[in-house]
């Protein structure tokens, strides 16, 4: 497969992205910054300079012309304010939707967060709270989307330890961590079962080999 994934340089994205190039997938990475180049060349990616808060919807559908695939794996990330979070998160997210939608990329991958599920608890950070609402309006618009069959993954606290290759992985797991390896790991077996899309499911640590948990996912229909 051609698979082009927004948020090249992110921590999942860099992950997925050496899973898929050693097995011989083809793989583009937008990245902002062109200092963020040489970390996706290492893995075999071709990296794709384009700002995803200002570019036009007909720069963005070049990068996606033949592509198999889409994955938004896009965020501002930490540091950053409310307003950045609508931009990247959420707009960012349907300008990426919309030029998968014009490039006819169909299979289209978000990853979100657990909490989107539901409005924030008055007593939540602002900036996060603006997070999960960027997040949830984001998921909300693909949901939406006739011309993608999508699926919306909403992992658990992320970590940096090494993915066990077991996870828990339904519409409902409840609050609890997830590997930043085993994230991507899902994110692969996502992408090779079309029987997914439609679907939008947690994802956390658990008993499961990930294989298995994408096909128990893939049979409930």
């Amino acid at each position: 497969m051609r698979i082009v994934i927004a948020g090249g340089h992110g921590q999942i994205a860099l992950r997925l992205e050496r899973l898929l190039t050693a097995r011989g997938d083809e793989v583009a990475g937008i990245v902002r910054k062109p200092e963020q180049a040489g970390d996706l060349l290492a893995s075999g990616t071709e990296p794709v300079v384009c700002d995803l808060e200002s570019a036009s919807l007909e720069d963005v559908v070049k990068h996606l012309e033949d592509a198999d695939a889409a994955v938004f794996a896009a965020g501002a990330g930490p540091g950053s304010g409310a307003a950045r979070k609508d931009t990247v998160d959420h707009r960012s997210a349907v300008l990426f939707a919309d030029a998968a939608e014009r490039a006819g990329a169909r299979r289209f991958l978000i990853v979100s967060s657990t909490g989107a599920s539901h409005e924030p608890p008055p007593d939540t950070d602002p900036v996060f709270a603006a997070y999960l609402r960027a997040k949830a309006a984001a998921d909300d618009d693909i949901r939406a989307r006739a011309g993608l069959d999508w699926t919306v993954l909403r992992p658990g606290r992320l970590t940096n330890d090494p993915g066990t290759g077991r996870v828990k992985l339904a519409e409902r797991t409840g609050r609890a961590e997830i590997t930043r390896d085993d994230v991507a790991a899902v994110l692969v077996a996502l992408l090779d079962e079309p029987r997914t899309a439609g679907r939008t499911l947690e994802l956390i640590n658990g008993d499961t080999a990930v294989a298995d948990a994408v096909g128990a996912v893939a049979e409930q229909g």
